[in-house]
């Protein structure tokens, strides 16, 4: 097997179709899922590879967006069935989806497992999932530098006592606004961030959708804007892109993070999250590359920074 590499990230979450409604239109059965989400922005910075699980119905060529991107599909379960779908509408509030309809499918007994190069990835991340399984991953890592997780309300309502166990053993909580609340019970965001880090994790990052992210760290409060965007098509993923872009970022850093590390890896994952908010699915997200990023990093800090002005 290979050895311990400083700059790969492993991924665990969903991978599905998606149907979408937004004020732009409506899709059928577009790819989606976090672990796709995520994996497209990370791989800009960083080897990524993939443990997930989907049915008969995802065919080579849903494969071959990841591959086509160098990310390592080999620890994707093909198993008889159907892939995980979900349906969504943002009529009503393009910062909140509602939900329409979900078919777990394959989902619904998904069991990861890891491979020996899996378990010596050096960066993980546990996108949105069952709690009891996030922590079946992280008992299969051998000795991680770095480990990320993201959740939703539906985990937080039903296992939270789980979910409280695998945040003790994270590094960074990555998590919506809307969410952090209901986890602690606070109305203030502020209150409600120091209350998730005295649960574990040495960073909290607030993602805020359209007014960008909220990142809590050695005591320290980092706040910014999310890149202005015109014509916000659908905001699915994009909360999952930004986790890409922030563990990518760090990734490429390897054992370099700091505080300074930590504050350019939230304005990468607000970088590549503006992209995936401008299409369908993960339609952007595909199309992106370093050079898009880069022009896309010297605008937004065109935007940020105070020089200049009197």
């Amino acid at each position: 097997m290979a050895s311990k590499a400083s700059d790969s990230i492993l991924v665990v979450g969903s991978m599905g179709f998606d149907t979408i409604t937004s004020p732009s239109g409506h899709v059928d059965n577009l790819l989606g899922g976090s672990a796709n989400y995520f994996s497209l922005p990370a791989s800009l910075y960083a080897p990524v590879s993939v443990v997930g699980v989907v049915g008969e119905d995802y065919g080579p060529q849903h494969f071959k967006v990841l591959q086509d991107h160098g990310v390592d599909t080999e620890g994707v379960q093909v198993q008889k069935g159907e892939t995980f779908r979900w349906a969504g509408s943002y009529v009503a509030d393009l910062n909140e989806a509602v939900t329409l309809k979900t078919e777990l499918n394959v989902f619904r007994n998904f069991d990861p497992k890891l491979s020996e190069a899996h378990r010596q990835a050096s960066f993980v991340f546990l996108a949105n999932i069952d709690p009891i399984l996030q922590m079946r991953v992280l008992d299969q890592i051998e000795s991680a530098d770095f480990v990320g997780l993201d959740t939703m309300n539906y985990w937080i309502d039903s296992k939270l006592p789980d979910l409280k166990k695998v945040l003790a053993r994270v590094d960074a909580f990555l998590v919506n606004e809307t969410e952090a609340l209901k986890m602690t019970g606070e109305s203030n965001i502020v209150v409600a961030t120091k209350k998730l880090a005295g649960m574990g994790p040495k960073i909290i990052v607030v993602k805020r959708g359209e007014y960008g992210f909220f990142m809590f760290s050695e005591n320290r409060f980092f706040v910014l804007p999310a890149v202005p965007v015109e014509n916000v098509v659908d905001p699915t993923g994009a909360g999952d892109s930004f986790a890409g872009g922030f563990m990518g970022h760090l990734c490429q850093a390897g054992k370099g993070i700091n505080y300074r590390t930590l504050q350019d890896a939230c304005i990468q994952g607000s970088i590549v999250a503006s992209f995936c908010v401008q299409d369908f699915g993960i339609r952007a997200l595909a199309k992106v590359n370093l050079a898009a990023v880069e022009r896309r990093m010297v605008e937004y800090m065109q935007v940020v920074s105070l020089k200049g002005t009197p």
